[in-house]
């Protein structure tokens, strides 16, 4: 019983879109009828500035912190319980059941999930998030590497097992979730950071 309580803890904290509800309580609009349309920090940005753009990261994470802190104290030990809550936090995030099932882009949460369960691999992902980030200025390119890079290290490190699964399933959504961001790319129009414009 506990462990379905806290599988769908998981889902529903995963599922609340913070990006949405801060942009619709600074600027009483929808998000997601602003910009691309999506509800996560790089729109949020675009929409309602900087300070709220972070906040919507700095939520996501720790939602996704939260989801494996809950889980790792209500049933200790149980990897298994472990690896489906921090899936089901990232479903949640992508699939909200607040938004009709559409949400982000699984960035933010995934950040709270695997630096909470896989912390070496995750640190290697950022690293070179900010080196891709560094040089092509462009967000999404510094993410689909850096969820790469995290997911390659920990199927090495850890061969096929739950850890690895749940790794390669969200870099294979992240990718999913930034096709539109992909096409861009490959048509070199895809938004860069400057310092006189948002992400």
């Amino acid at each position: 019983m506990i462990e379905a309580l806290v599988l769908a803890a998981a889902y529903i904290l995963g599922s609340i879109p913070f990006g949405y509800l801060l942009v619709k309580w600074v600027k009483g609009v929808d998000v997601r009828t602003q910009g691309s349309g999506n509800i996560g920090m790089t729109n949020v940005w675009r929409v309602a500035g900087a300070k709220w753009g972070i906040l919507t990261l700095v939520l996501d994470i720790a939602k996704g912190a939260l989801v494996v802190a809950l889980a790792r104290y209500s049933v200790p030990g149980n990897e298994m319980i472990l690896v489906l809550s921090g899936l089901l936090a990232l479903i949640g995030n992508v699939f909200s059941i607040f938004l009709k099932f559409k949400g982000g882009k699984g960035i933010g949460i995934s950040v709270g999930v695997f630096f909470s369960l896989l912390w070496l691999p995750s640190l290697a992902g950022l690293i070179v998030f900010l080196i891709a980030l560094a040089i092509g200025r462009m967000i999404s390119v510094g993410s689909l590497l850096g969820v790469t890079t995290m997911a390659a290290l920990t199927l090495y490190g850890h061969g096929l097992d739950w850890y690895s699964g749940l790794a390669l399933f969200a870099a294979l959504m992240i990718w999913w979730t930034h096709r539109q961001n992909i096409k861009r790319i490959l048509n070199g129009t895809e938004n860069k950071i400057t310092k006189k414009k948002a992400p």
